[in-house]
């Protein structure tokens, strides 16, 4: 039957472009076990929305700068003057320009020639490591050293031997059978709050004509004189090739940044993918980040409370039975083992306004799943007694003493 002119036909559905059976396959192997069974269909980190009256321990604001009032002050004046900005990448931002001149006041406060910003602490790693790595370079990585870290030395296409967590016997090890390269790791872990034992890696280092690198995500700004890190703290700044963090911590911003010799910049330039390929980051980013910087130089006494908020929750937490031994910082590990047991964990928690952060594969191993906590120096006395009142009630029923974590605590070596 024809349709009239002034019909219109029903407009068929775009067709959509299918997944290849391939890819289907894929997920149907690696991952829809996981999210049915194990996740219960929600994605892993995604709890209930924290209430006004949550106590949040899922961020990494360690010295509560997020608002401060100079920082929001530089933002604005840059949003306000900053319209002749032109966004580009990075590596046309010229010397003297405000990302240079922040670039250099981080640098010096560090006691190092150089630096690069970067858009992200990932995007620092894997463009450093591109660059001081190659086929022939062997680096020798924590086996806890951030994922950003095995990206760089794979995009390096470096041998990457990995060696047991803070175990500077097992790295001279390595470096004997494998020759001088590269050494890697975290001044403070970002799953566990272990603090890396630096001064024997440092010396090994040097000993066997290795180059260094520690990202100091999680000490800079946290640690060490007027929070320049743990490198300044225990006094190896100058022994160490190159430092690098993100500043989504204690800087709470939006970036990341490596040291590196002034010699290195130029072929730097020229060679790191994540600076070259990406965009700079804008000037209101760039003064926030310049103003965050002074206001970090003067934070002492934010720091002292953040070191004596970890010592109370640390020594409540280890009361109640919960292994946390693995470390000593403001990273609080609650290491439940599978992500199911982690899940429950997490709800039993979050049910009663305590938030923490759920880290599973890939950012920890397979049924080595956790609830970490981060405690900041804004935490208060009622925040600090109600998250211990809620863990003290959670222990009978999770039973920490069980985890995997803690049986291999009691189990002789």
């Amino acid at each position: 039957m024809e349709v009239p002119a002034c019909v219109s036909s029903p407009t068929p559905a775009p067709a959509r472009a299918a997944l290849s059976h391939s890819l289907r396959q894929r997920i149907t192997r690696e991952f829809r076990s996981r999210w049915e069974n194990e996740w219960g269909g929600k994605f892993v980190t995604h709890g209930i929305a924290p209430g006004s009256n949550a106590v949040r321990l899922d961020g990494n604001d360690y010295l509560g700068v997020t608002g401060h009032p100079k920082v929001v002050e530089a933002q604005l004046r840059a949003l306000r003057t900053g319209q002749e900005f032109v966004i580009q990448s990075g590596v046309f931002q010229l010397h003297g320009s405000p990302s240079s001149q922040f670039e250099q006041a981080l640098a010096s406060w560090l006691g190092k020639d150089d630096g690069l910003l970067c858009q992200s602490g990932y995007a620092a790693n894997l463009g450093l490591l591109q660059v001081i790595a190659d086929p022939h370079t062997p680096v020798f990585l924590d086996s806890l050293a951030h994922m950003s870290l095995w990206e760089g030395v794979r995009a390096a296409g470096a041998p990457a031997h990995a060696f047991r967590h803070n175990d500077p016997e097992h790295l001279l090890k390595m470096v004997k059978r494998h020759g001088a390269g590269l050494v890697v790791v975290d001044s403070v872990y970002s799953t566990t709050g272990a603090v890396a034992r630096l001064p024997e890696l440092v010396a090994i280092a040097e000993q066997h004509d290795c180059m260094m690198l520690v990202d100091e995500s999680h000490s800079l700004g946290t640690h060490g004189p007027g929070g320049k890190g743990l490198c300044a703290a225990l006094g190896l700044t100058d022994r160490v090739q190159f430092i690098t963090a993100s500043l989504a911590k204690a800087f709470a911003g939006r970036a990341g940044f490596f040291t590196m010799p002034a010699e290195l910049r130029a072929y730097l330039m020229c060679h790191s993918y994540p600076s070259i390929f990406s965009s700079c980051l804008l000037p209101h980013e760039v003064a926030g980040l310049s103003a965050t910087l002074e206001v970090i130089k003067g934070a002492d006494r934010q720091r002292e409370q953040l070191h004596a908020n970890t010592r109370r929750v640390r020594a409540a937490f280890e009361e109640m039975g919960y292994p946390i031994h693995q470390g000593t910082e403001q990273i609080i590990s609650l290491e439940a083992g599978t992500e199911v047991d982690t899940l429950a964990l997490r709800d039993r928690l979050e049910s009663n306004g305590v938030f923490g952060a759920v880290f599973c594969a890939p950012a920890t191993s397979r049924n080595r799943a956790m609830v970490r906590l981060t405690l900041n120096a804004a935490l208060t006395d009622a925040e600090m007694t109600h998250v211990e009142t809620v863990a003290r009630a959670a222990a009978p029923h999770v039973k920490p003493w069980e985890w995997p974590i803690a049986r291999r605590l009691r189990t002789p070596a």
